[in-house]
């Protein structure tokens, strides 16, 4: 294919995997909106419905499983929280009598084989121990999904993962999280819509500091929303799709908050020793435990107030706490009341809880982490007390809409008591309860917009292919906006005298919102697929016997993207270097340019000491980067000097400095050694740098290495969030020093501007243009970025040619270009000096 032609394929939306269904064969007794559900998930095959709280989820789960089967026979499979499992069994018997529907429920997988009925239902802890085999099922659908976030994150990657070869797959929840992006992106693939690693990096900004903080591009926000639309449907009323909200018209609801005074004079002390002024929560986990504990009486103070004044009602209390159970039970036993904990048996908690939702019971205190899916408490009660308040938005919603839900005919109360000292907490759980509905909303107005069968909303999918070129010049550098693979067939044959970039790693981030950008790709053979079209290019430009010095750095694979359970590591750098060989490039070596571990893992976690000391097999080593040295076969292969050689002046590269630099090891420059002792005594700021100088000097010894960082350790010296000891190199070909925060981006933040992804640090660059190029050469960066590369041509003296597709750090880098040349040829005193002589 040609080039527009591989642009063209790249353009993705939920793919379609079922087949289509006419309104004629859906279940009658399906309300218009339900109907319109089942028709859309049986069309996809895979998909996600996100429907408010008693828009007939159940049923709609129910008749897109039947359908299914009735085409493809086999059986099918409901996951579901174990309270939840007679509403199923109770819609198949109020709605799919006629149809012989009856859902089982099974507790392992010889159950499954050996039962008549092909709809089956189990619980999610019966599929996470193995007892239950999925692959074995024609479709299945995960009821209340959210629910996997409560088994941790590791259980839920893998959860999702134990599905795959299930050909019809559905998921159903009526809260995904609001502020955590990475529910929606597990979901999609789990489902297959789009691999978790590629959804994150197409659509969010990492954070280099720490792990899974994602931010979704500002220019992709849209973008994201349209895709997630494909394949979820969000619906709050039927309304959203078309049809009259008679009868789902919800009651008003008012949420109470109850502020109970705390005695901040015993606010404790901090770390230091120094005495705390107010007592707050929201500083950690161990201190909202205290604010909970020392708070509980005021609190059941409080909520039998409440009670007390309405006793004819029903309430369902909802805790947090062991203690807070107990505390509740003293007050309540004797009482219509039961309580339901996480070590009793699931039927007794299923039997409780249902007790509760026929009316029985008239006091329930519950966790919301245990009856908080589910459960339809409406129906005789519109009152609920949460005894506390904490940071777990999901279990919050999920609680309210127990019983604020379509067929609720009452009033709803929602009392909140909490701690004076936890107002931040309260103010965070409002913010999170402000996204939600703003997702919602959205979502649900994509639908209203676009129509649910509407194909608009995959064509605003359909990203810009091209730009419209333009071209900024100075008399030491070009600048291009452009898509180097359309550009460089505009320079001429044997132009370029070096070649330094920084190429895109694969599908590790996206840059542009442009189906042109080489960080849109699938995977790694999709980012090399269109490397073809550039790298012959870059060959040909290149002057017979130069160099293209091309920065890499291998890929981090997580486990739960690869199934593996464990992170490991793709050899991104190899496959550059067999790609380029491929391509006609002589491969010369490399150089490693150190990065620092510490950082590294509290950007990847992957290499946790916690984890380390559990099972040392599990760990790798830190990820450091490389610069790929490439040479084009010179015309005269004889003895191999480049056509245009890179020379050096001995008077300025001695033989001295040769034998150093060819040996490969640092001397002092004349001060002692440092001592272990004065090490210690070295500020942290100053440490790394002390200690890279005395490792370089000195034979390596690993166990003094140990010792100075334990003493450090116990000293408080030794940082969690960087590395000050990292060992010293002792060859040219492994760079130690470079300057990590010695970029343009640190210009850019100095300006408030937006900054750029992965820019290159100047002491790379600067090395690489002396060490491979003369002065007034021409010096190509391909993918410019903020124009690193031809800055520094330029400040060196040579000059600089970039290509850059994203139009933000193009005008940026323009900018920088301009500067840099007025610096370098603005006249000095003495040129001023020798005008005025003439004159």
């Amino acid at each position: 294919m040609n080039y527009y032609e591989f642009l063209q394929s790249k353009i993705k939306t939920a793919p379609e995997n079922g087949f289509p269904v006419t309104e004629g064969e859906v279940n009658p007794l399906m309300k218009p909106h339900a109907r319109d559900s089942v028709m859309w998930m049986v069309r996809g095959g895979q998909r996600a419905l996100f429907s408010s709280f008693g828009l007939h989820k159940t049923s709609t789960q129910i008749e897109a499983l039947r359908i299914i089967l009735e085409r493809e026979k086999g059986k099918a499979l409901i996951v579901a929280p174990l309270a939840v499992v007679h509403v199923f069994q109770d819609d198949a018997e109020q709605f799919f009598k006629e149809y012989g529907i009856k859902i089982k429920y099974i507790r392992n997988h010889q159950e499954a084989l050996e039962t008549d009925g092909r709809l089956l239902i189990t619980n999610y802890e019966r599929v996470r121990d193995g007892d239950i085999d999925p692959s074995y099922f024609t479709a299945i659908s995960l009821d209340e999904a959210s629910v996997l976030r409560s088994y941790g994150s590791k259980t839920y990657q893998e959860f999702l993962v134990k599905f795959q070869t299930v050909k019809y797959r559905f998921v159903a929840t009526a809260t995904p999280s609001p502020n955590r992006y990475k529910e929606l992106i597990h979901y999609a693939g789990f489902l297959g819509i789009m691999d978790t690693g590629q959804a994150l990096t197409r659509f969010f900004h990492r954070d280099s500091s720490k792990a899974n903080n994602l931010t979704l591009y500002p220019h992709k926000e849209k973008e994201f929303w349209y895709w997630v639309s494909t394949w979820a449907l969000f619906i709050t009323k039927p309304s959203d799709l078309g049809y009259s909200d008679e009868g789902y018209i919800l009651p008003p609801m008012e949420v109470i908050y109850h502020e109970v005074k705390v005695d901040h004079a015993t606010a404790g002390k901090e770390g230091d020793g120094q005495g705390k002024l107010f007592r707050d929560a929201a500083l950690g986990l161990r201190e909202a435990s205290v604010e909970k504990r020392d708070s509980l009486p005021e609190r059941i103070e409080k909520m039998t107030e409440i009670i007390n004044a309405s006793p004819d009602d029903h309430y369902v209390i909802w805790h947090d706490l062991d203690r807070e159970r107990d505390a509740i039970n003293k007050v309540l036993s004797g009482k219509n009341f039961e309580y339901i904990t996480g070590s009793q048996d699931p039927e007794i908690k299923a039997d409780i809880s249902i007790a509760f939702e026929k009316g029985r019971i008239q006091y329930l205190a519950t966790k919301p982490d245990i009856s908080g899916q589910g459960c339809n408490f409406q129906h005789h009660c519109h009152k609920a007390v949460f005894l506390g308040i904490g940071y777990k938005f999901n279990d919050f919603i999920q609680a309210i809409y127990r019983i604020y839900r379509f067929m609720q005919t009452e009033k709803v109360e929602i009392h909140i008591i909490y701690a004076e000292s936890e107002q931040a907490i309260l103010e965070t759980l409002k913010r999170k309860l402000k996204q939600h509905n703003t997702m919602v909303q959205k979502m649900a107005g994509i639908i209203r917009e676009h129509g649910l069968f509407s194909t608009n909303a995959q064509e605003k999918l359909a990203r810009s292919i091209g730009v419209q070129r333009e071209e900024v010049n100075g008399a030491a550098y070009t600048a291009v906006y452009n898509d180097n693979v359309l550009e460089l067939p505009r320079l001429g044959d044997n132009s370029a005298d070096l070649i330094h970039t920084s190429i895109p790693f694969s599908n590790h981030y996206e840059y542009t919102p442009s189906y042109n950008d080489f960080g849109h790709n699938e995977d790694n053979d999709r980012f090399f697929e269109q490397m073809d079209y550039l790298t012959p290019e870059l060959l040909r430009v290149l002057k017979p016997g130069r160099v293209a010095a091309i920065h890499v750095k291998d890929r981090i694979l997580f486990g739960n993207a690869t199934g593996t359970g464990m992170p490991t590591v793709a050899p991104f750098s190899d496959l550059t270097t067999a790609h380029f060989i491929r391509h006609g490039f002589q491969f010369m070596g490399r150089i490693t340019v150190v990065t620092d571990v510490v950082r590294e893992n509290n950007q990847t976690y992957r290499l946790g000491w916690t984890e380390q000391c559990k099972d040392g097999t599990k760990m790798g080593v830190g990820c450091p980067e490389y610069i790929l040295l490439f040479r084009k076969l010179p015309s005269d292969t004889s003895k191999a000097y480049a056509d245009n050689p890179v020379v050096k002046s001995k008077s300025d590269y001695t033989r001295a400095r040769w034998q150093l630099d060819a040996h490969a090891f640092w001397r002092s420059s004349g001060d002692r050694l440092a001592v272990l002792e004065e090490l210690k005594d070295t500020p942290v700021s100053d440490l790394q740098t002390r200690y890279r100088e005395y490792s370089r000097n000195t034979v390596y010894d690993y166990a003094e290495h140990v010792l100075l960082a334990e003493e450090l350790e116990e000293e408080g010296k030794l940082p969690a969030s960087f590395m000050v000891l990292a060992p010293g190199s002792h060859t040219e070909w492994v760079w130690d020093d470079i300057n990590r925060m010695r970029t343009l981006n640190s210009e850019q933040a100095r300006k408030e501007l937006q900054m750029h992804i992965c820019p290159l640090q100047f002491d790379i660059v600067e090395r690489i243009i002396r060490r491979y190029s003369n002065p007034g050469e021409l010096v190509l960066d391909p993918f410019g970025g903020l124009m690193s590369v031809p800055y520094m041509a330029v400040k060196t003296g040579r000059r600089g040619y970039g290509v850059e597709l994203n139009y933000e750090s193009f005008r940026d880098g323009c900018r920088y270009l301009k500067d840099i040349e007025l610096e370098v040829t603005a006249p000095t005193l003495f040129d001023l000096e020798g005008v005025s002589n003439v004159n």
